[in-house]
């Protein structure tokens, strides 16, 4: 396997732009989830339960988008290059955005929705272009950083959203819109290409779907019982935006107001980990222990949050749970370094189709699992139910993690004649 194209002067610069390009998506996100269900509502008449039923269309269609066209958009990568790619879904998230503040009636908004989900899908691009420029031994460390772009946008985009909607509901749109076009027109100064042309695969749709670009992850077994560890990892992460709100209201008596401190604190200390712990725990302990390490803790966490009796105790978990951040990064350094340079496009589609199959499954079943244990069938009470569903998830995914990444015994030498 070929060595990655490391660029040797802009490589800082580079990388600062991915990482702001994956801020702002995640920031303009974030921005739209406190005022996108109140315009809903309006356009509903007011009538809140036709209207959740809707926003969870709205939801479904964005992870199936995600599902769909993470690797189209990576296996376009691999053909004409990152840049282009990159590019032109920065320009066309920030005409989208456009399209959604116009939107007059809720089919307008569901056609934006839908591409809004088309053009995030490009944040597999976004990780692909961090495997090209990066040396393997320093991949769980880039990632780690986009994982603080997500914290980052996570933390502040509904804050500033809240803020912003209180003013026009349709204010985010337009405010996700200018930093998504203000970006792409940077980009196009700053961003170098970073798959030299010899290293390009030709497009093919049967690398281009997610059933052909999840084959990619079976051609290797290593990296596809990791991608199996990745899907338990998606699929316990979604317990926490499903129920969280919910849990903390029903459990604890939390206002609005303790929610939103609570989703900061967890948004502060993912920042913390991702952006200042990933680099100097991989490096002291390498990939696979950074891996096993973070799992431990995301089930402990979760096994905090589930059983705990007072706000106070959640709290405590929240740190726990932070550390579950080794996690990504160091699962992503694994696989992206056993995948050749012209297959990292599709590669990371495929991760992102396995993210949106979480997406679209998980939410059914954790709120199932909470409506289920607090409900009057079973004569006894545990909302906590689906944080311990998501901790049994990470204890196999350990197991699965430690399977994958064992050393394999060395072929015994031929006897002597």
């Amino acid at each position: 396997m070929s060595e990655p194209n490391v660029l040797a002067g802009p490589r800082r610069a580079t990388l600062a732009f991915i990482f702001v390009t994956v801020l702002l998506d995640i920031l303009a996100m974030g921005m739209i989830i406190p005022v996108l269900p109140k315009i809903v509502v309006s356009m509903m008449d007011g009538d809140t339960a036709r209207a959740a039923a809707v926003f969870g269309l709205f939801s479904t269609a964005w992870a199936l988008m995600q599902f769909v066209f993470s690797p189209v958009l990576g296996a376009l990568s691999d053909r004409y290059g990152r840049r282009p790619v990159i590019l032109l879904s920065n320009f066309g998230l920030g005409l989208d955005y456009i399209l959604m503040a116009l939107a007059p009636t809720l089919g307008w908004l569901f056609v934006g929705r839908v591409i809004s989900g088309i053009t995030s899908a490009s944040i597999s691009t976004a990780s692909a272009y961090i495997a090209d420029v990066t040396p393997p031994e320093k991949r769980a460390a880039s990632f780690g950083l986009l994982g603080a772009a997500f914290g980052v946008g996570f933390v502040l985009g509904p804050a500033l959203g809240g803020v912003l909607g209180d003013v026009d509901p349709r204010l985010p749109f337009w405010v996700s819109a200018g930093l998504s076009l203000a970006n792409a027109m940077y980009g196009l100064f700053v961003l170098p290409e970073s798959l030299p042309p010899g290293q390009r695969k030709a497009f093919q749709w049967r690398r281009a779907n997610p059933v052909g670009a999840l084959r990619l992850l079976r051609s290797n077994v290593e990296v596809s019982r990791l991608a199996s560890v990745h899907f338990l990892y998606q699929l316990a992460h979604i317990a926490l935006p499903s129920v969280f709100v919910l849990y903390g209201s029903y459990r604890f008596g939390w206002t609005e107001r303790t929610v939103g401190l609570t989703m900061a604190g967890v948004g502060l200390s993912s920042l913390i980990v991702q952006g200042g712990l990933v680099r100097p725990t991989v490096k002291r302990l390498g990939e696979r222990r950074a891996l096993m390490l973070g799992l431990f803790f995301g089930a402990v966490g979760f096994i905090i949050y589930g059983l705990a009796p007072t706000g106070l105790v959640f709290w405590i978990g929240v740190p726990v749970m932070a550390l579950w951040g080794l996690t990504g990064p160091a699962a992503q350094g694994l696989m992206s370094s056993r995948i050749s340079p012209s297959e990292q496009g599709q590669f990371q589609g495929a991760l992102s189709s396995i993210m949106g199959i979480a997406g679209m499954i998980g939410p059914a079943i954790f709120t199932q699992t909470f409506a289920y244990f607090i409900g009057p069938q079973l004569g006894w009470n545990l909302p906590g139910a689906p944080f311990l569903l998501a901790a049994l998830l990470l204890v196999f995914a350990i197991g699965l993690a430690g399977w994958a990444t064992s050393p394999r015994p060395e072929a015994a030498p031929a006897p002597s004649p």
